[in-house]
């Protein structure tokens, strides 16, 4: 997942990052480092966003077009 990826995601869902922060159980500063480009979070906590982002339904898309997501129907 790319920090505009997880922006994008957080967008579909009109989600704040205090509230996908939450969701994930990760800290607002790591959420926020990451979808700046400041650095990258541990791999678990990547997992965590990726997954309650996944979780509300939303898909990661690499299809040859670039990377994006969409909501599931």
């Amino acid at each position: 997942m790319l920090p505009t990826q997880c922006r994008a995601a957080r967008g579909l869902l009109d989600w704040s990052q205090a509230a996908l922060a939450e969701r994930a159980k990760v800290s607002l500063s790591a959420l926020k480092n990451f979808e700046g480009g400041r650095s990258t979070p541990i791999a678990n906590n990547l997992a965590a966003i990726r997954t309650a982002l996944e979780s509300a339904g939303v898909i990661f898309l690499d299809n040859g077009e670039g990377p994006g997501v969409k909501l599931r129907k």
